[in-house]
């Protein structure tokens, strides 16, 4: 579990692709990695990951291609945006985010307004269901709140701190990021099925 706080942006350094998806080497940038583990979850770009292979700034995992096929990010040079896992005596400052990509969007406008920046993402039809005015989502492991909603395209506001410790300050139009809806959504949708 995470809170869509990012704590550092990293790269990616080596993508080894094998059998059953790809083995990663993330070079970590200022996140600590003193107190990682083998076995300990990471979120790289909002996909929480295990940690297989630890040595100083850099950590390894496996990325299955059911993970690749509903994600992006994963090429080598891409910076991504990193998150350990919470701990109970965290503070919750984002919302809660599970680290579990429901798909792709597309960057489709990335404006200036003021110092800050809007963002526009075009989200997969079948997640607009999900999008909820001023309610809450994950851009690339980023909890954001959104502004405005229209059919599957959503709009955020980066603040001039998001946009330097994140790697959203460096979108571009036509980019792919990954998206997790805000999970009490889904269970808003089950329990609604179930009446």
């Amino acid at each position: 579990m995470f809170t869509g706080i990012v704590g550092a942006v990293g790269s990616v350094a080596e993508a080894t692709p094998g059998g059953a998806g790809l083995r990663v080497r993330v070079a970590s940038g200022d996140l600590d990695l003193s107190d990682v583990v083998l076995g300990d979850s990471i979120a790289v770009n909002g996909v929480c990951l295990t940690v297989v292979g630890l040595d100083a700034g850099t950590f390894e995992a496996d990325v299955s291609r059911e993970t690749l096929a509903c994600t992006a990010g994963f090429a080598v040079g891409d910076r991504v945006n990193l998150e350990k896992a919470l701990r109970l005596a965290d503070r919750l400052g984002g919302h809660l985010v599970t680290g579990h990509v429901d798909g792709v969007g597309r960057v489709s406008r990335f404006e200036p307004v003021g110092d800050n920046r809007l963002l526009a993402v075009s989200g997969p039809p079948d997640l607009a269901k999900y999008l909820a005015r001023k309610g809450s989502v994950a851009v690339n492991g980023v909890s954001l709140t959104i502004n405005e909603v229209s059919g599957s395209e959503f709009t955020v506001n980066l603040i001039p701190h998001t946009l330097s410790a994140t790697n959203l300050g460096a979108a571009r139009t036509g980019d792919g990021v990954n998206l997790e809806v805000d999970m009490l959504a889904r269970y808003v949708e089950r329990l609604h099925e179930l009446r």
